[in-house]
């Protein structure tokens, strides 16, 4: 018998086309996968894009007294909260259907995470409408254009840390740490002004609420810190 020529000879009827069906199968899963993947990224940058807007109305509120700005903010933070609790169902479900695991675990367990310290943002920059909105009665205060500067900073940290997550930039999400602890000394610097400085008339309100604003700012400095700190967790594995 020439087996030889039977082993050549294929006529569909024997498995021998199963692997090439199983590479196709676990193909298509990698695609399937990938594209929620990248749609959950999508979403992320999209709900980063309005926290960065609810950042920007917050100093136009604070700094340039923009009554307009401060009355937005809670309608914008509104669509933020409705991203953050759509991308973690998204989230739930890629994780409970897809089971992704190493790097692809890491990413959807950051984005997680990541969404959260968004939505902590959001809300910072919200509370500095509502108090820009308490502090309209009163004189603007002698310190404004230093806690301008030190708003701003924070807006590059939350601008770089979405940068860092879009392009998945380990560097990137290093260096925000080095901007927040210049959003540490202008804290410090900033909260000894306020406490020292005379209070004009009988009320310390505008002084206390300043104390507030400048607190907001180091938590959302902190969160775009932790949103380094996952993005250089998700490409290199190590937790900083």
């Amino acid at each position: 018998m020439n087996t030889a020529s039977s082993s050549v000879d294929y006529d569909g009827s024997t498995p021998l086309g199963a692997p090439k069906q199983s590479v196709g199968v676990a193909s298509q899963f990698r695609s399937a996968l990938d594209l929620k993947l990248t749609r959950i990224q999508r979403d992320v940058l999209r709900m980063g894009a309005l926290v960065e807007s609810s950042c920007l109305l917050a100093r136009e509120a604070l700094c340039d007294r923009n009554i307009d700005a401060a009355k937005n903010l809670k309608q914008h933070d509104k669509k933020v909260d409705q991203l953050y609790r759509q991308i973690e169902v998204d989230c739930i479900n890629l994780i409970t259907l897809e089971s992704p695991v190493t790097q692809d675990l890491r990413l959807v367990s950051a984005l997680m995470q990541m969404i959260r310290d968004l939505e902590r943002i959001g809300d910072y920059s919200k509370d500095i409408g509502e108090v820009s909105l308490k502090l309209f009665p009163y004189p603007t205060h002698e310190a404004i254009d230093q806690v301008r500067v030190m708003l701003d900073r924070c807006r590059s940290m939350v601008a770089l840390s979405l940068l860092s997550l879009s392009e998945l930039d380990a560097d990137a999400g290093r260096e925000i740490k080095q901007k927040d602890d210049v959003v540490d000394d202008d804290y410090d610097r900033l909260y000894d002004i306020f406490v020292q400085t005379p209070v004009p008339g009988n009320s310390v309100e505008p002084t206390v609420l300043l104390v507030l604003v400048i607190r907001y700012l180091e938590r959302i400095a902190d969160h775009a810190t932790n949103i380094g700190r996952r993005v250089v967790f998700v490409v290199t594995g190590e937790r900083h």
